[in-house]
């Protein structure tokens, strides 16, 4: 029997186009029986945001970090050419025209693909970030977790 091949992506990133990639990457891994987890961590959380705002208890700091970071995938800025936000818009304009899956569609089929996408818990209490401002059906964990994964990968990345 031929076990199955597993990829595992730190997302450390908090930039579309890097984001956008390790998504791409992630569903074709997906589409060749992979066994995926995309780690979340750092700026890379923000991908995992709800668009929303989320009234949840803060302290100062905290709701200073929540202010400043993206609120979900779509307001995530260019890692280059980001020209105070036009950059984006332009990629997507682009994108579209080219009919390439939007950046939350990817994370919408990386779910459907059952990617294992996990929000590092350290950073998220650095960061202020709670459970219920990210996405549903996300898992939570720590290094350890990831590091269980990655040293049964095949292929594992740091974006």
């Amino acid at each position: 029997m031929v076990e199955q091949k597993k990829t595992t992506i730190v997302l450390f990133s908090g930039d579309y186009d890097k984001t956008m990639a390790a998504y791409i990457i992630a569903n074709g891994a997906a589409a060749y029986d992979h066994e995926v987890t995309i780690f979340h961590t750092f700026w890379g959380l923000n991908a995992l945001r709800k668009n929303e705002d989320i009234t949840v208890k803060k302290g100062i700091m905290e709701r200073v970090f929540g202010k400043m970071m993206p609120r979900g995938a779509d307001k995530m800025g260019l890692s280059k050419m980001n020209f105070a936000g036009l950059g984006p818009k332009m990629i997507k304009d682009i994108m579209k025209k080219h009919n390439a899956i939007p950046l939350p569609q990817l994370i919408e089929m990386a779910l459907e693909q059952d990617i294992k996408l996990v929000a590092c818990t350290m950073t998220m209490d650095l960061l202020g970030l709670k459970e219920e401002e990210l996405l549903d059906n996300i898992e939570y964990a720590g290094v350890a977790a990831y590091l269980a994964d990655a040293e049964k990968g095949n292929v594992n990345l740091f974006i």
